[in-house]
């Protein structure tokens, strides 16, 4: 099923999620309707936090960026309770998006390579390192994650040029092809 993808200004994506455990109530039907929700978005990630969830949980299908990387070809992973236990490696900028802030699109910079430890959909351990692409898709969902978005990321005289278009996302102004919640809508219930 496909999940409102919360809009830039609601609280939620400013909250530092909370870890979740195995019972978590049906986490296997979130974790597929997050990944339903992100490829009707024509998104490569999605966190649970831009679903409503303040829970540490996010979705990653980078496969889209394979061409441009190889180790992104079959890159299709669920993140829980993930934690980044090192960022490293040069800066580098890339245009970003995100689909709680749609038609902004921004040059961040981002350390190239991240080692992050995580459990999986089956609540298995890992602890891997990831170079280019894939440490930058999962910085920007692990941020999520830590109530940040990649608009903080901005000086501080891009964040005001900005300002006016955040105000029109924040308030509904804006037209996407993916069905959002607006901070205003939430208010009106």
């Amino acid at each position: 099923m496909k999940l409102p993808i919360i809009a830039y200004g609601d609280p939620v994506l400013r909250k530092k999620a909370e870890d979740i455990g195995s019972d978590y109530p049906g986490l296997q039907q979130l974790i597929g309707n997050m990944f339903e929700t992100m490829y009707a978005a024509h998104g490569v990630g999605i966190a649970a936090p831009q679903v409503g969830l303040a829970i540490r949980l996010f979705v990653i299908d980078a496969s889209p960026f394979a061409e441009d990387d190889a180790q992104l070809k079959d890159f299709k992973k669920v993140f829980i309770n993930a934690q980044i236990t090192e960022e490293s490696g040069e800066n580098w900028d890339f245009n970003e998006g995100c689909l709680s802030i749609p038609d902004i699109r921004e040059d961040i910079s981002r350390k190239s390579k991240v080692t992050i430890s995580y459990l999986d959909e089956n609540f298995a351990l890992h602890t891997e390192t990831y170079t280019g692409l894939a440490a930058r898709v999962i910085q920007h969902e692990y941020d999520h994650i830590e109530g940040k978005l990649f608009v903080d990321k901005l000086s501080p005289l891009r964040k005001t040029m900005l300002k006016s278009r955040l105000d029109s996302i924040s308030k509904g102004l804006i037209k996407v092809e993916y069905k959002m919640r607006f901070p205003a809508q939430k208010r009106k219930r």
